[in-house]
């Protein structure tokens, strides 16, 4: 018997290796959108194309204490989801039925994108404190999975060739 990771944590380390390449001085975040065991698209969060990066402007909700979780149109960057989302229309690839999987919840913004694309599933690893996301997802019908850090990197399986 091979010993390989389930397509949950397959995707959600994919989404953690696309999440090195955030610019977010903040959160470093990764999406990965999939349908049918294939990806779709990726995205990462950061400031959009052709603008600075926040790791070179500074980050504008740390300079006015902004928390975690609330007034989120104060920022440069697009989020990770939303990325992914604007990568597969860029493509011309439906999202239709589409599973996310992603290193952090999503907030409200990116909840509402999901579902207005299509999204059926979304599997994330660390939390985010936004209750109206939570609500819009209960009432919406689409399953959310969380796999916490921990049990993700305590699945066995052979990288490599070695365990």
């Amino acid at each position: 018997m091979l010993n390989r990771p389930d397509w949950d944590t397959y995707f959600l380390l994919i989404a953690k290796v696309v999440s090195s390449r955030s610019t977010c001085i903040r959160r470093k975040v990764g999406a990965v959108l999939v349908k049918d065991h294939q990806i779709l698209s990726t995205g990462y969060n950061g400031a959009p194309k052709g603008i600075i990066h926040c790791e070179e402007a500074g980050c504008l909700r740390e300079k006015l204490s902004i928390p975690s979780g609330e007034r989120h149109e104060i920022c440069r960057g697009s989020h990770a989801e939303i990325n992914a989302i604007a990568q597969a229309a860029y493509a011309g690839v439906s999202t239709a039925g589409c599973w996310l999987y992603c290193t952090h919840e999503p907030c409200v913004y990116c909840t509402k994108a999901l579902l207005n694309c299509g999204c059926s599933r979304i599997v994330f690893i660390n939390p985010y404190p936004d209750q109206i996301a939570r609500e819009m997802i209960a009432q919406s019908g689409v399953e959310i999975i969380c796999i916490p850090e921990d049990k993700l990197l305590n699945e066995t399986f052979s990288i490599g060739g070695k365990t």
